[in-house]
This record gives structure tokens, C-alpha cells and sequence, in this order.
């Protein structure tokens, strides 16, 4: 049930359910299985039809929006996407996320070098992102662009992408990017600027294979290792304010 308590000590249920089909993703599922089932019971190509429902399935697992438990701390910034952390490094944040807003006079990120870390989405991953904190969304720019392999470093400055900026109520700013890949051709936001969102409110997703960027505050370290699997709303990627070296071993 969404919104129930579970904590370390044994509140909450386990159970096992199919997940929902997000609203957006529905009508690309019907329609897929709707051709689909003409193709079978109308034409009667059985080589064509059947791997159309295949297809179909496919589109209604694509858009699955399953519940999360969200680890509840001041100082946490979670995942905002499922998917490989491909790449962890100091950049200056997007020039769209620098600076006073001209529009609100809102503040914005300086350009410093900051940790980015990268989150890959593929295919086979649940698409629904979510907010990495609570806090309310200052900023969101939209770029349209190209649609490069979104493992590449330089998928961050070619492709379609969005722009979030998130205000904690400490004012601490977090900044995010939604990145189109390969395959993606729609990004599609689920709030506005001036929303108030919790950490791991679902904020948006990215359709067909993807990428996120997660800008941490200065003096906040990773707590995740390229390599890792991350889950939106439950992995926590760093604590704000610590910083200290951590390493993995594979196994």
C-alpha cells in the first residue's frame, strides 16, 4: 500500500504483486496489443502477430511503476533513477543550472566543480524517476538535441535533455538532468517549478532507454561505486555535508 510505514524493526508488509502500468504508458501498450490482435484474428499472420503481443508485453513491463520505500533522513540524497552507475566524476554543473534565474531572481548552482553521478537507464529498467530530495523544484529547462549513445560523457552536452533544480528547505540546492539516449525520443515531466515534492516523489520519466546525472552538493560525496546497480527512491547515493573515500569489491 503506498504510504504505509515500514522501518528496521518489522512495521509493514511482505508481498509480492505486479506492478502498475503507469498512466502514460497505457495507451502504447493497448495500442500495440490492439494491432496486434488484429494481426492474429483479422489477417491471420501468425509470424507477424505473435511477436506483436511479444511486443506489447514488452511496452506494459516498459512503463511498470512499482512502489518504493523510501529510506527517510534529513541529510540523504537518494537515486532518482533505476539503473548502472556508469560514471562518477567533478564537473562544473550545466551552465542552464548556474547563476540567478532572470525570470524569479531565484539563486542557482555556482560553477564550481561538483561530483556528477550518472545513472544508466536501459531498456529492460523500470523509467519512472524520482526526486533524489525533498524540497521544491526552482528550475526546469528543456534542450532539445541529439540522440547519442547515452553512456557517453558527452551525451550530458549533445543530447535531448531537461534541466531540474531542486531547493531543499535548508536552501541547499541539488541539481538533476533527464537525459534522452539511443533509443529515448520523449521526456515527460510529472511536476512544475514551484511544486513541493518529497524525496522519492515520482518527478517524470524518460521513454525507451535513458540517462540521469545527479549534481551533489560541494562537500558531499558519493556513496555508490561505478558498477553499482541503483534503485530509484531507495539507493542512497551520498549523505549531504560528508565526504570520505569508499571503494567496492566486485563479487
Amino acid at each position: 500500500m503506498a504510504g504505509e510505514i515500514s522501518d528496521s524493526k518489522g512495521r509493514g508488509t511482505a508481498e509480492w504483486s505486479w506492478p502498475a502500468i503507469h498512466p502514460d504508458g497505457r495507451k502504447f501498450g493497448l495500442l500495440a496489443t490492439a494491432i496486434a490482435l488484429v494481426v492474429l484474428l483479422v489477417f491471420d499472420w501468425e509470424i507477424v502477430g505473435w511477436p506483436l503481443l511479444l511486443l506489447a508485453a514488452g511496452v506494459f513491463a516498459f512503463f511498470r511503476d512499482p512502489e518504493r520505500v523510501v529510506p527517510q533522513g534529513e541529510d540523504l540524497v537518494v537515486s532518482p533513477a533505476d539503473g548502472l552507475v556508469s560514471l562518477i566524476d567533478q564537473v562544473p554543473p550545466p551552465l542552464e543550472l548556474q547563476g540567478i534565474d532572470p525570470e524569479s531572481g531565484a539563486k542557482g548552482l555556482s560553477g564550481e566543480l561538483v561530483t556528477r553521478i550518472s545513472i544508466f537507464i536501459s531498456v529492460f529498467d523500470v523509467h519512472i524517476n524520482r526526486a533524489p530530495v525533498g524540497g521544491t523544484m526552482r528550475r526546469r529547462i528543456y534542450i532539445p538535441g541529439a540522440f547519442v549513445n547515452s553512456e557517453l560523457d558527452k551525451a550530458s552536452e549533445q543530447n535531448e535533455r531537461q534541466h531540474l533544480l531542486i531547493e531543499r528547505p535548508d536552501g541547499v540546492l541539488l541539481g538533476l538532468t533527464q537525459i534522452a539516449g539511443l533509443v529515448a525520443r520523449r521526456i515527460v515531466s510529472f511536476v512544475q517549478p514551484g511544486d513541493v515534492m518529497a524525496a522519492g516523489q515520482r518527478l517524470g520519466l524518460i521513454r525507451f532507454g535513458s540517462r540521469v546525472d545527479v549534481y551533489l552538493p560541494a562537500g558531499t560525496d558519493p556513496l555508490v561505486v561505478t558498477g553499482q546497480t541503483a534503485i530509484a527512491g531507495e539507493t542512497v547515493l551520498a549523505r549531504l555535508g560528508r565526504t570520505g573515500f569508499i571503494e567496492g569489491i566486485k563479487q
